[in-house]
């Protein structure tokens, strides 16, 4: 480990504890709804993009930069960071991405052959939009490993 790496380290444990850990947790859900996210813009059709599906709880639309010939995310329509910021009672809407999902793929013509499903959470899960998003992604066999 680098020395820079262990200062991120030291960081990260420092912000993640304690009282500490909670303010760092609340700045960081008010920055989430002063920044304009990409995501929210997009569900608001602030921003271009193609969408296929939208009801009064999800948006799906094609990833920008997609990773195999069928890459959709399938986003709630509030604002959520991530998993991590899941309450008990949103376990519907959680649903909701799932099912969506499932009737995509019908539509896009890889429910029989396969498709994966991807949830990324935090810098190190490889989440880049602050917004809880699914992946779903198919057209192709998929490669191992995942990590």
């Amino acid at each position: 480990m680098t020395p820079w790496d262990e200062k991120q380290a030291r960081l990260r444990a420092f912000l993640t504890r304690g009282a500490v850990g909670d303010l760092t947790v609340a700045l960081l859900r008010s920055l989430a709804k002063m920044s304009p996210c990409i995501f929210c813009k997009i569900i608001q059709s602030e921003s271009p993009s193609a969408i296929l599906y939208r009801d009064e709880q999800v948006t799906a639309f094609r990833d920008a930069h997609p990773a195999a010939p069928v890459h959709i995310l399938i986003v709630p329509n509030r604002h959520i960071l991530s998993v991590n910021e899941l309450e008990p009672g949103e376990e519907p809407l959680i649903g909701r991405l799932f099912s969506v999902a499932k009737q995509l793929a019908q539509q896009e013509g890889i429910r029989e052959s396969g498709y994966r499903l991807i949830v990324n959470t935090g810098a190190h899960g490889g989440q880049t939009v602050p917004h809880l998003h699914l992946h779903l992604i198919g057209g192709q066999r998929m490669r191992h490993p995942m990590g």
